[in-house]
């Protein structure tokens, strides 16, 4: 079951990667074109155009990039089918389509009546229905339907006269099939569902600030086990009825919706700016002597990645695993800062990270508040991750990187190792060369592995070739920790792994 949510949260990393485009183009949009969210005579009364070059050009921005977050439920039925398929196959994109569309169309409103016309007495069941069609939880389950159609179909072998329908071309009819199957499963089941997570969405909401924090510390604390993902679809997306990032983005304000627009996601960006810097200068400072210039080689680089564009994993996965306990204290340090950055009023959001683009990009839109205090709050957060870091890794004699025992031999840590080549051949040696591996996949920045005979992976190979760290999350899981350059790293080992 892990390596099944874990391969669907690689899966996600596919359609997630489309979200910093929309993130820039509305961004871009709102600085250009403010009379769009603010409404024409208000716009003009403060003195913004409404109309002209810019003011057309940022329309068109704004535009463009909604074209996207509007369907952000396509995207992940196309997406995670194509992550989840073996070979990654774009006939599993037009199964999960597929799929999406079935289940659209046939748990409709006005489908569910004509069909079982006492499931839509209820204003509740009725709310439910209406939200299917652009509700990402429902994208990413046809995703799913088409990749595993995929998978399970994509050789099947029909008599002679039906030969023409054979192999890949089956893999659509049969997930049609099976999602007309789902969708009379929904008629039932997604009202249920659907009130169950919006009661437990209400239930944190309510909590406000503390509820927001609550929220922060689990995102993070999940993320060893990859299953953060599923945490932020319920806050960040619509499957709740919250849908935090597609309001922010799509310019709604807290008078428009049921809570404070951009409070589960304006937390994140003290602790990944400003905390995660801080932390790592603690990891430098705390390492040995002969040591600190490969703790710096690892963190430095992972702190400076977090700041500008708000990917964290390198630095997490340098020491979370080394030093489970410390990776809570990180995790609780999130959970504390989200509550106060809420409490103070700061509100900002994201398409794809907490970093300092997304921050420029998003401090034009409605929901926006008091973005300034990014600066004082940047500060706190800098010297509080840095104090807590380094007392607890001297007071517990955590083994951050640097700080390993001699006989675990030095890392030969090289971030910035562009022969991905001689990098991936060596990551192969150290998994016990291309007989030992049986399935190949990646993520935002790991290669997700799975072997024969787990004995022949040798980790202080792999980390030599460049790699931020290996993990091995089950008995014949190998995930080798690369960074943002991970796709480069992967296609030149599928190539020699084949």
């Amino acid at each position: 079951m892990m390596k099944k949510l874990q391969k669907l949260g690689s899966a996600l990393m596919l359609p997630v990667a489309v979200l910093p485009i929309c993130g820039i183009l509305m961004g871009l949009g709102y600085l250009l074109c403010p009379a769009y969210m603010m409404g024409g005579d208000w716009a003009a009364s403060l003195g913004h155009a409404t109309s002209g070059l810019a003011h057309s050009i940022g329309y068109v921005m704004i535009k463009a990039g909604g074209a996207l977050i509007d369907n952000m439920a396509w995207l992940f039925a196309i997406g995670v089918a194509v992550g989840l398929a073996k070979d990654n196959n774009g006939t599993a994109g037009l199964a999960g389509l597929v799929s999406f569309l079935m289940v659209r169309t046939l748990v409709a409103t006005d489908v569910v009546t004509q069909v079982v016309p006492f499931m839509v007495e209820s204003a509740n069941n009725v709310a439910a229905y209406g939200k299917v069609a652009g509700n990402t939880f429902i994208g990413i389950l046809c995703g799913i339907v088409g990749g595993a159609c995929y998978n399970k179909f994509k050789d099947t072998k029909l008599p002679d006269f039906l030969a023409f329908f054979s192999g890949k071309r089956f893999v659509a009819i049969a997930t049609a099939l099976v999602s007309i199957v789902l969708s009379v499963i929904l008629f039932f089941v997604w009202p249920v569902l659907f009130s169950g997570l919006v009661a437990l969405g209400q239930g944190i909401a309510s909590l406000g600030a503390v509820g927001a924090g609550i929220y922060a510390f689990l995102n993070r604390l999940l993320i060893p086990v990859g299953l953060h993902h599923a945490l932020n679809n319920v806050f960040w997306f619509e499957g709740l009825g919250l849908g935090d990032l597609h309001a922010y983005w799509n310019g709604k304000t807290t008078a428009d919706m049921g809570w404070s627009v951009g409070m589960y996601m304006a937390g994140f960006f003290p602790c990944m700016m400003f905390g995660i810097p801080g932390a790592a200068l603690a990891m430098i400072q705390t390492a040995k002597t002969n040591k600190r210039k490969i703790a710096a080689g690892i963190v430095g680089a992972a702190a400076l990645c977090a700041f500008i564009c708000g990917v964290t994993e390198p630095f997490e996965f340098a020491f979370m695993f080394l030093a489970f306990p410390l990776y809570i204290v990180y995790a609780l340090l999130y959970g504390i800062f989200t509550v106060v950055t809420v409490a103070l009023g700061f509100r900002a959001g994201f398409c794809f990270s907490a970093g300092a683009m997304d921050l420029l990009f998003s401090a034009s839109l409605p929901a926006a508040a008091n973005t300034w205090l990014i600066i004082p709050l940047g500060i706190a957060a800098f010297v509080i991750f840095y104090f807590v870091f380094k007392f607890a890794i001297t007071k517990w004699d955590l083994k951050t990187p640097g700080r390993e025992d001699d006989q675990d031999g030095e890392l030969k840590i090289e971030l910035a190792n562009d022969d991905y080549t001689a990098m991936a051949q060596i990551i192969l040696e150290g998994l016990g060369g291309k007989e030992n591996v049986t399935s190949i996949d990646h993520c935002i920045t790991r290669l997700r592995l799975e072997v024969k005979d787990r004995l022949l992976v040798d980790e202080k190979k792999i980390k030599s070739s460049g790699a931020s760290g290996v993990i091995r999350p089950g008995k014949t899981s190998v995930q080798v920790v690369i960074g943002p350059k991970v796709q480069f790293v992967y296609d030149e080992f599928k190539k020699i792994a084949e």
